[in-house]
């Protein structure tokens, strides 16, 4: 039966189902290499847990991880930083969270539940996205070939740790949101912020290169040999933010792969569109200029059944599935609390209806909505809300489990 696309536009509607399981393709480059991935981001947990967070499902408390697989989950990304007690775990010195030991403990967990585990690398000791890139501080005054190696060598540190302890990843991202380069000012790129106008955007592209890809490769590819050289066979994977634009993407993959960058699939985040089909037109075209790669959604919230029938209905499954990002607290969360949404609530799909900063970074626009200040304790109860029975259909409808 075919899928009203626009049967969830209007919320938690009736669906019909997909055709069963996924039809079975010959191993294709690009093809996703097993069962599509319905995940989330969920590197937040531990340090809830911490302030007293309990997690229930139809009133009886659970582990998070058993609540998510029942609903169809069956995928999990956890971030790591290089010494977060500088930043990002400020408030605790002490095995800092996302360090490495806690990222140990927590992938331990993930595959004791039976499920796939991505890391992802923010080379910082603090949050790396599209408006800041900063190095850690052992690394600031470091020459760029000392840059380089120790890519290299932190990240086959936290991935050797990893399987030493048993909790060998099956996906490493290299980069957090790195469309504009990591490390800066070293692996800086010349693309621009992007304004949501695409004439302007494409305008906006013929700025000289200043040398900041050569760097940027060498960097990632530093980050990506080590991946392999930890983890033989590993799926290798980049993350760019700008998923609604597809000038953007191709220019930056063209410039990665010109320069010999070896990675498996894309990463993108899609939280909103600067204009309806953005998203599609930019899977779309990805399958067919990179033959080669996959793609997958590395941050979503909102529009969830859309967004995964995308990447789940790519032609020659080039799709690989989805990470919802830190669903617990984080925009159109799939728990409650005290009754209401645990998140902000959802933000608007296009860029017509306001900016926020993790589509455009950096822009300036009058009546954009503030960014919801971070709670300092999110300890309490967190109840699956009614968002966990539509992934329970996604997982149904996609083949991950019995109709």
């Amino acid at each position: 039966m075919t899928l009203d696309r626009r049967a969830f536009a209007a919320g938690l509607t009736a669906l019909p189902l997909l055709s069963a399981a996924p039809m079975a393709l010959a191993a294709m480059p690009g093809s996703r290499p097993g069962s599509f991935l319905l995940g989330a981001d969920i590197t937040w947990i531990p340090q809830d847990e911490a302030d007293g967070a309990q997690f229930f499902a139809n009133g009886r408390r659970q582990d998070i991880l058993a609540i998510l697989g029942d609903a169809g989950f069956n995928a999990i990304k956890i971030r790591v930083f290089v010494n977060p007690e500088n930043g990002y775990s400020e408030r605790r010195k002490t095995d800092p969270w996302a360090g490495l030991a806690q990222t140990v403990a927590m992938a331990k967990r993930i595959k004791a539940a039976g499920m796939h585990l991505t890391i992802s690398f923010h080379y910082s000791d603090t949050w790396a996205d599209p408006q800041k890139q900063g190095k850690p501080a052992a690394w600031k005054d470091m020459p760029f070939d000392a840059l380089v190696k120790a890519v290299g060598d932190h990240t086959g540190q936290v991935l050797g740790a990893l399987v030493k302890a048993g909790a060998k990843p099956d996906m490493v991202v290299i980069g957090n949101e790195i469309t504009f380069g990591m490390l800066w000012p070293d692996g800086r790129v010349p693309l621009p912020v992007p304004t949501g106008n695409p004439a302007t955007d494409a305008v906006h592209l013929n700025v000289p290169d200043a040398g900041g890809f050569d760097k940027l490769a060498r960097l990632l590819s530093a980050g990506l040999d080590a991946s392999r050289e930890a983890v033989p066979g590993v799926k290798t994977s980049l993350h760019n933010h700008l998923g609604r634009h597809w000038t953007i993407v191709s220019h930056w993959m063209d410039s990665l792969l010109a320069r010999g960058v070896r990675f498996d699939a894309t990463g993108f985040s899609c939280y909103q569109q600067a204009a309806e089909g953005d998203w599609a037109n930019t899977f779309a075209r990805f399958g067919e200029r990179y033959r080669d790669h996959g793609f997958y959604v590395a941050e979503y919230s909102s529009r969830k059944r859309y967004v995964n029938d995308l990447v789940f209905d790519a032609p020659g499954q080039r799709g690989w599935g989805t990470f919802i990002w830190e669903p617990t607290r984080h925009q159109e969360a799939i728990f409650d609390q005290d009754g209401k949404n645990a998140g902000e609530g959802p933000r608007p799909n296009l860029l017509s209806q306001g900016v926020n900063a993790a589509e455009a970074p950096g822009a300036v626009i009058a009546g954009a909505p503030a960014p919801h200040p971070e709670k300092i304790n999110n300890g309490g109860r967190y109840d699956a809300n009614a968002f966990m029975e539509l992934y329970r259909q996604m997982a149904r409808d996609y083949g991950l489990r019995p109709a």
